[in-house]
């Protein structure tokens, strides 16, 4: 398999620094092969990418917001955990919190920008169980908010 941080590149992005909380929390947890990756909002270098899918946004920028929360799940664990990429065996469960409108009904397509991701970087290791659903808001007013659980 291709170096998952090449692949990675090939997304058009370089893992970024572990985002600090904004709450009374911990980014990552560890128990045993078990990593939970708490919820990873839409960022980049830039800022919050804020927004709300049905009023603001439509799916293709939700889609790309849910990629920026991805990747902020990778880089956790490999910042955080101390788990090289190539060292997952499995992206286990997400669960993708939308900020949307009641009108609107694609959360499940927003969410793939995130599943999209993950399984081009990481190949089957990627696969993995979701939910996806809409919320009336979400922290620092962003679009996305994604946490993980990953077997090392």
């Amino acid at each position: 398999m291709t170096d998952p941080i090449q692949k990675l590149r090939e997304y058009g992005y370089e893992l970024p620094p572990a985002k600090a909380p904004v709450a009374s929390y911990v980014p990552v947890t560890r128990s045993g092969n078990l990593i939970y990756v708490s919820g990873q909002i839409s960022s980049n270098e830039q800022g919050v990418v804020q927004g709300r899918l049905g009023d603001n946004m439509n799916v293709v920028q939700g889609g790309n917001a849910a990629e920026l929360a991805a990747v902020n799940i990778l880089s956790q664990v490999v910042n955080m955990a101390g788990v090289p990429l190539h060292e997952i065996k499995q992206i286990l469960k997400l669960t993708v919190l939308v900020a949307s409108t009641p009108e609107f009904f694609e959360q499940h397509l927003v969410a793939n920008g995130a599943s999209n991701l993950l399984v081009g970087v990481l190949g089957d290791k990627g696969k993995h169980a979701r939910a996806a659903f809409g919320v009336a808001a979400l922290p620092l007013g962003a679009a996305v908010e994604i946490d993980a659980v990953i077997e090392v």
